[in-house]
Protein backbone atom coordinates (compact mmCIF):
# COMPACT_ATOMS: atom_id res chain seq x y z
CA UNK A 1 0.00 0.00 0.00
CA UNK A 2 2.79 1.99 0.86
CA UNK A 3 4.37 1.86 -2.54
CA UNK A 4 1.03 2.53 -4.43
CA UNK A 5 0.86 5.73 -2.50
CA UNK A 6 4.28 7.00 -3.29
CA UNK A 7 3.80 6.47 -6.80
CA UNK A 8 0.47 8.69 -6.43
CA UNK A 9 3.05 11.23 -4.93
CA UNK A 10 5.25 10.41 -7.77
CA UNK A 11 2.35 10.99 -10.51
CA UNK A 12 0.94 14.11 -9.04
CA UNK A 13 4.45 16.07 -8.84
CA UNK A 14 5.72 15.24 -12.28
CA UNK A 15 2.93 14.70 -14.90
CA UNK A 16 1.66 18.59 -13.98
CA UNK A 17 4.97 19.83 -15.36
CA UNK A 18 5.02 17.60 -18.33
CA UNK A 19 1.13 18.73 -19.07
CA UNK A 20 2.35 22.59 -19.13
CA UNK A 21 5.44 21.83 -21.10
CA UNK A 22 3.21 20.17 -23.62
CA UNK A 23 0.02 22.74 -23.82
CA UNK A 24 2.39 25.35 -24.18
CA UNK A 25 3.85 23.65 -27.31
CA UNK A 26 0.41 22.85 -28.31
CA UNK A 27 -0.57 26.72 -27.89
CA UNK A 28 2.94 28.24 -29.57
CA UNK A 29 2.24 25.84 -32.54
CA UNK A 30 -1.29 27.15 -32.59
CA UNK A 31 0.01 30.74 -32.14
CA UNK A 32 2.03 30.75 -35.49
CA UNK A 33 -0.45 29.32 -37.81
CA UNK A 34 0.30 25.79 -38.06
CA UNK A 35 -2.60 23.32 -38.99
CA UNK A 36 -5.21 22.10 -35.64
CA UNK A 37 -4.96 18.33 -36.55
CA UNK A 38 -1.03 18.48 -37.14
CA UNK A 39 -0.83 21.09 -33.68
CA UNK A 40 -3.02 18.35 -32.11
CA UNK A 41 -1.01 15.08 -33.46
CA UNK A 42 2.55 17.44 -32.15
CA UNK A 43 1.07 17.35 -28.82
CA UNK A 44 0.08 14.34 -28.34
CA UNK A 45 2.78 12.94 -29.48
CA UNK A 46 4.85 14.92 -27.44
CA UNK A 47 2.57 14.49 -24.67
CA UNK A 48 2.49 10.33 -24.77
CA UNK A 49 5.98 10.03 -25.16
CA UNK A 50 7.03 12.09 -21.92
CA UNK A 51 5.10 10.47 -20.11
CA UNK A 52 6.15 7.26 -21.15
CA UNK A 53 9.99 8.45 -20.65
CA UNK A 54 8.75 9.31 -17.27
CA UNK A 55 7.23 5.88 -16.54
CA UNK A 56 10.20 4.19 -17.71
CA UNK A 57 12.18 5.65 -15.73
CA UNK A 58 10.50 4.56 -12.33
CA UNK A 59 9.71 0.90 -13.55
CA UNK A 60 12.20 -0.67 -11.86
CA UNK A 61 10.55 0.28 -8.68
CA UNK A 62 6.81 0.50 -9.68
CA UNK A 63 6.25 -1.98 -11.94
CA UNK A 64 4.25 -4.53 -10.20
CA UNK A 65 1.61 -2.11 -9.54
CA UNK A 66 -1.96 -2.09 -11.22
CA UNK A 67 -1.90 1.82 -11.54
CA UNK A 68 1.34 1.78 -13.23
CA UNK A 69 0.32 -0.53 -15.98
CA UNK A 70 -2.81 1.58 -16.45
CA UNK A 71 -0.42 4.80 -16.42
CA UNK A 72 1.93 2.85 -18.97
CA UNK A 73 -0.66 1.66 -20.91
CA UNK A 74 -2.81 5.41 -21.17
CA UNK A 75 0.46 6.60 -21.59
CA UNK A 76 1.31 5.19 -24.63
CA UNK A 77 -1.75 4.91 -26.22
CA UNK A 78 -1.61 9.02 -26.12
CA UNK A 79 1.42 8.30 -28.15
CA UNK A 80 -0.64 6.42 -30.82
CA UNK A 81 -3.11 8.79 -30.71
CA UNK A 82 -0.67 11.24 -31.75
CA UNK A 83 1.21 9.69 -34.44
CA UNK A 84 -2.48 8.91 -35.83
CA UNK A 85 -3.28 12.57 -36.08
CA UNK A 86 -0.25 13.23 -37.70
CA UNK A 87 -0.11 10.49 -40.78
CA UNK A 88 -3.07 12.01 -42.22
CA UNK A 89 -1.98 15.94 -41.57
CA UNK A 90 1.36 15.29 -43.04
CA UNK A 91 0.16 13.31 -46.23
CA UNK A 92 -2.73 15.88 -46.59
CA UNK A 93 0.07 19.12 -46.56
CA UNK A 94 2.33 17.32 -49.52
Amino acid sequence: MDEERTFMNYLAFTVPHITVFAGAVFGILLLIGIDLRLSLGIFATLYGVMLTIIGLIVRTHFSRLLGYKLYMLFSVLIGILGITLLFPAVRGSL
